[in-house]
């Protein structure tokens, strides 16, 4: 019977791979082992089980930055910001490159949702690119990778979710994300630059006619307006999280608040608008709290037929190098990145190898921006990475899958290269959580 717990994981894993809902699969299982295992009473365990989850305070922060991502869409800001980014950085070769990240990575902290902002950035960016003579290639390189960055740059609902599973503070490791975030954009950065002396005509500067225009029409008005808004909210919600002043959750209300005031101040805002975003938000929401449920059923069952034990058990009973077990559940993650979302990871497989990162005494914060960095790159993977085809989806006719993912290449090779640094270097992600806290 030792071996349950294993045909209950691998069963719950072989009906995900063959494509069942997420949701009912994970809840469906479990009820069905639980009573072959605990009988009735597992019926009398369950609801506790999901009333616990659901009364958790910190989840109370996924609805509300959903909302904040959803409501900062409508209030056309991303759309201004890359407009006067471009203008800005116009006379560089690669310029329009370098503000589709810049932008990029503002609304990955704005909103935290990678589909979200590779949509956004694919319907506003990507035509504009190709008609200012950006290869196809390169333009959908940099629109897929900066609109990843959701996955790591606080607030981050994968990092909201990861720190409920892995019981620690959701804000260190917003802290701890901070730093391989920027790395990551300073990298894209440098790649941009190096490409645009490589190729020149790849990356054309904007038109005299365009920068001489926007240069007569008031310019640091236009870069206040566009820039200082978006950036005044981000730093409100995370300095009031890394100064202490505010809870996640706190924090988060502040920027579904500060997004909402956003939209009204650039006259966006309705009550239609209002509808959808919360339509949007609920959908989303109910979409990542029915797999909790499943998910929390699927941890009490495991758990309660001694599946962590048996696993760490194992795991010491093999003496295994601890590094080669983060490489293994690694490389796990980051193949099941292709076929299933980052929730269902982060709720299937990280309860699962959590306890046994404990018993090896690895650090869970450093474990935590590993799995956030990997589903990162796991997402940009051709050929199955979720980004590019959420780029595909609404790239013009013109862009082939090919160039998308041939774009994607540069940028998956810089997150594993920086992947591996924090792996060997752990001071990368844990410096500035301990600078703070002492």
């Amino acid at each position: 019977m030792e071996a349950l717990p294993l045909v209950f994981f691998v069963t719950v894993l072989a009906l995900l791979l063959l494509g069942f809902p997420v949701a009912f699969t994970l809840g469906g299982v479990s009820v069905i082992f639980g009573m072959i295992v605990f009988g009735p009473d597992f019926f009398h365990l369950l609801p506790l089980r999901v009333y616990g989850i659901m009364s958790n305070y910190i989840l109370i922060a996924v609805p509300l930055f959903i909302f904040m991502g959803v409501m900062f869409e409508k209030s056309g800001l991303a759309e201004e910001l890359l407009e006067t980014m471009a203008l800005l950085f116009g006379k560089l070769r690669g310029g329009l490159a370098i503000s589709v990240l810049v932008v990029g990575a503002l609304l990955a902290a704005a909103t935290g949702i990678v589909g979200a902002t590779v949509v956004t950035m694919g319907v506003l960016s990507l035509p504009t690119m190709l008609k200012k003579g950006y290869s196809p290639k390169i333009a959908s390189g940099i629109i897929t990778s900066s609109g990843t960055l959701g996955q790591i740059i606080p607030p981050s609902i994968v990092l909201v979710l990861l720190g409920s599973v892995l019981n620690i503070s959701v804000g260190e490791l917003f802290i701890a994300a901070l730093v391989p975030g920027l790395l990551l954009v300073g990298g894209y950065l440098l790649w941009i630059i190096f490409m645009a002396f490589k190729n020149p005509e790849s990356m054309p500067p904007m038109p005299a006619e365009e920068l001489r225009e926007f240069r007569n029409s008031n310019p640091v008005f236009k870069v206040i307006t566009a820039f200082l808004l978006p950036f005044l909210l981000i730093t409100a919600v995370l300095g009031s999280i890394f100064t202490g002043i505010a809870s996640p959750t706190e924090a988060a209300a502040l920027g579904a608040f500060g997004a909402a005031l956003l939209t009204i101040f650039k006259r966006k805002f309705s009550f239609g608008v209002l509808r959808d975003v919360m339509k949007q938000t609920t959908k989303l929401t109910s979409m990542a709290f029915m797999i909790l449920v499943g998910a929390s059923a699927f941890g009490l069952v495991f758990r309660g037929m001694g599946g962590d034990k048996y696993l760490t058990s194992l795991i010491a009973g093999s003496n295994l190098d601890p590094y080669f077990f983060l490489f293994f559940v690694m490389l796990i993650i980051f193949i099941a990145g292709f076929f299933i979302d980052f929730i269902e990871i982060t709720f299937i497989i990280v309860p699962v190898v959590a306890p046994i990162f404990v018993h090896l005494e690895m650090n869970l914060l450093w474990i935590g921006i590993l799995i956030a960095i990997n589903l990162q790159t796991s997402f940009l993977t051709p050929p199955f990475g979720f980004s590019l085809f959420f780029l595909k989806g609404v790239a013009p006719e013109g862009v082939k899958t090919t160039d998308i993912y041939k774009g994607a290449i540069p940028y998956v090779v810089m997150q594993i290269v920086i992947l591996l640094a924090i792996v060997f270097y752990p001071q990368i992600a844990l410096w500035l959580p301990s600078v703070l806290s002492y």
